[in-house]
């Protein structure tokens, strides 16, 4: 028998750290948007200092040409960018000590259920993987593809968070009514989290040729960038409607089939709701010269709705006896 505190405790570390995750990933999201990922222009350290400076003169005379030899490109000091960086990474930090809390608590399943417990350790080394990869997007001096691997790697952790805290609730999650889940739903389901890694994907495309624009431009004339946008932005924009009408389909699906205190509804609406946010924040992109803020809350929204979509695939996986299958 599992202690019952024991697995309430581990349901909400890994609750809480993925929500650390995705909070992480909109902090990153707002370092790419504002060109401060490299704030920081050395790791661990920032300038060499493990509390970065908030002035230009606690710096020493010739740091610019320390960083320069390395290789930077910009080596100016910017307070702004120095210090979002940094808390991109104090919050790195936390999600560190959190997944580790997350993977110790997991242990209580060591005789139980083996799988709960190595998809929490996955989980915990991934992270450490994250933060080296961390450490080599800065030595590239931001290389889009080392950028794009390091969002996707953040994306991964948490599928194995969501598995992981899923799996521990099967019992609960079995008691879910699916009698009603046919083949049809099952396999649209499937294409749907499919579509929207493709999306994301291109998504990760349309960024790296952003990113470059950005540079080109000096971070600034936002409204220009749009002119150059490659063809992949216009096939990104034009799926983002397939996406849509697929999901309000499940949606729709889930609402005439259950109970409206039922998870799986509100998983449903979240889901909806996530996709319209994301759609909007994406028409700002394209029609409000490519606001700063909308970059990335558009990022967060593509990642919530994997999530959102592959915990409800968990879920029906568990609904009387994996329904599923």
């Amino acid at each position: 028998m599992i202690d019952s505190h024991a697995a309430a405790r581990f349901r909400k570390l890994g609750t809480l750290t993925i929500f650390a995750v995705y909070f992480v990933i909109l902090v990153g999201g707002i370092v790419r948007a504002s060109g401060a990922g490299m704030g920081c222009p050395d790791w661990p350290t920032c300038f060499g200092q493990w509390v970065p400076p908030t002035d230009e003169s606690q710096l020493p005379s010739n740091y610019h040409e320390i960083y320069a030899a390395r290789g930077y490109e910009n080596t100016t000091f910017n307070l702004i960018k120095t210090w979002t960086e940094y808390t991109n990474r104090l919050v790195g930090v936390t999600i560190g000590f959190l997944i580790f809390l997350t993977a110790w608590s997991s242990r209580i399943y060591i005789k139980t259920d083996k799988t709960t417990f190595y998809l929490a350790i996955s989980a915990f080394l991934l992270v450490g993987f994250q933060g080296w990869l961390g450490s080599a997007v800065v030595a590239s001096n931001l290389k889009p593809f080392m950028i794009t691997l390091h969002m996707l790697v953040a994306l991964f952790i948490v599928a194995l968070l969501i598995y992981a805290i899923s799996r521990s609730q099967q019992t609960l999650l079995t008691a879910i009514d699916a009698n009603w889940v046919n083949p049809r739903f099952t396999l649209i389901l499937k294409i749907a989290m499919a579509m929207t890694l493709l999306q994301v994907a291109m998504g990760t495309q349309v960024r790296e040729s952003v990113d470059y624009i950005a540079h080109q431009h000096s971070y600034i004339d936002r409204q220009y960038w749009r002119d150059s946008f490659p063809i992949i932005f216009y096939v990104h924009r034009s799926f983002s409607a397939i996406i849509l009408f697929t999901n309000l389909w499940l949606a729709w699906t889930i609402h005439i089939n259950v109970e409206k205190n039922s998870l799986l509804l509100k998983v449903a609406y979240a889901l909806t709701g996530l996709i319209v946010t994301a759609i909007l924040a994406g028409v700002s992109l394209d029609r409000l010269g490519f606001p700063a803020f909308a970059q990335p809350i558009h990022l967060l929204m593509a990642n919530l709705i994997f999530g959102a979509q592959f915990f409800l695939f968990i879920c029906l996986h568990y609904a009387k006896g994996k329904a599923l299958q």
